[in-house]
């Protein structure tokens, strides 16, 4: 009977081992729940994107969860407030770790953030899916928890340039970017491809991000004879500096963005001030009447549901949620880190309802694409003018 009631115990304590340890293999996960986490800007300078990538984020895992959810678990996300501020996205984003034991983080907002995040973040296990952020470092140094879906600013830099030159013999390159991470990525792949097409890169110049007059900077870069600058810019620093040079007659030069300058508010800029603007794109501008009928159906039920139309933030979220779906669905009912992982490792030919280029990862990859296209500001709309390009 001892020998018995021995082997029982033991039989009992393996199994609550077992289950333990297969718990901790799936953080965030129940049998009929999937929790997942986002830290974004819903209150500072970056709201526009924040609050709309989020409410696309919400809106897609409603949907899937109104049909029945994924292999029959329910997506939970909780989403927190960084006002684009990296103190605060640390904060969010140790909770949505620690206290709320989150299975994945989706969509997250912003280089620095992500950045100051991801060693706690992998330490707990917790992958980090399509940030809206094109830096390098959501992709590079690989890991097996980074996966991100697009082009990088260095991509879509090297893109634009390559256009230009070989399409419009374009030859004394010049760069004006923040003086910022973003900003010296954006450099960075300015000199990359400078150096690879073996053309000088004839003159830099750098301003803050809060700056106001660029008088100075343009006025440098039309002494130095530019006839291609690219900006390493967002909003508003994309909008100021161009209308100041159109604004001293400097007609014979082209100024090109990356996705970051490829926004509504730069096209619709009062007085048509950013009229002839180029920038890299990676998915069409939600204008509904240039959507397809899937994405005109999606931009219908944004807004109604949130009483707003959407932007491209809510595009980017979209995305990013839709592939998480995908990666989730793939990983089976045995929901498992290393499942779901397999899981995004295993998408491939992904199109997304906006006309973004096909996405494929793989065990060894985990960029989807490197390709964007070339837009420009026509009649205060972006207007796109070619296929996805390459460098």
């Amino acid at each position: 009977m001892k020998t018995r009631l021995a082997v029982a115990v033991l039989v009992v304590t393996a199994a609550l081992a077992g289950t333990a340890l297969a718990q901790k293999e799936t953080r965030g996960v129940t049998p009929t729940e999937i929790v997942l986490g986002m830290h974004t800007d819903l209150s500072g300078p970056a709201a526009t994107y924040g609050v709309s990538s989020s409410n696309a984020v919400k809106m897609r895992f409603d949907e899937a969860n109104d049909k029945g959810g994924i292999q029959g678990r329910k997506i939970k996300l909780i989403v927190e407030d960084t006002q684009y501020q990296v103190p605060r996205a640390v904060q969010a984003g140790t909770k949505l770790i620690n206290r709320d034991k989150i299975f994945a983080m989706v969509a997250p907002l912003g280089t620095p953030m992500n950045n100051a995040l991801f060693k706690d973040q992998f330490e707990a296990g917790v992958p980090n899916l399509f940030p809206l952020s094109a830096a390098r470092s959501m992709y590079e140094p690989f890991h097996k928890l980074k996966f991100y879906g697009a082009a990088s600013y260095v991509d879509q830099v090297r893109a634009g340039i390559n256009y230009f030159v070989t399409k419009k013999g374009k030859k004394a390159l010049c760069a004006m970017y923040q003086d910022t991470d973003f900003g010296k990525e954006v450099l960075d792949g300015v000199q990359i491809q400078a150096d690879k097409m073996k053309i000088k890169l004839a003159e830099t110049t750098t301003h803050k991000p809060t700056d106001q007059d660029f008088t100075a900077q343009i006025t440098k870069l039309k002494g130095a004879g530019c006839d291609l600058v690219v900006l390493g810019t967002i909003v508003r620093d994309s909008i100021v500096p161009y209308a100041t040079a159109r604004k001293i007659g400097w007609t014979d030069v082209d100024f090109l963005g990356s996705a970051a300058t490829y926004d509504l508010f730069v096209a619709a800029a009062q007085g048509g001030v950013t009229e002839g603007l180029y920038a890299m794109g990676l998915t069409d501008m939600p204008y509904r009447d240039t959507l397809s009928p899937s994405a005109q159906a999606w931009f219908d039920r944004y807004k109604d549901k949130y009483k707003a139309e959407p932007n491209i933030g809510a595009v980017y979220g979209h995305v990013a949620a839709d592939l998480t779906v995908t990666g989730l669905d793939k990983a089976g009912k045995e929901l498992t880190l290393d499942s779901f992982v397999k899981g995004l490792e295993s998408i491939r030919g992904y199109r997304d309802i906006f006309n973004g280029p096909e996405a494929n990862f793989a065990p060894d990859k985990h960029q989807g694409a490197n390709s964007s296209f070339l837009a420009v500001v026509k009649g205060g709309r972006w207007v796109r003018l070619t296929d996805p390009l390459g460098f």
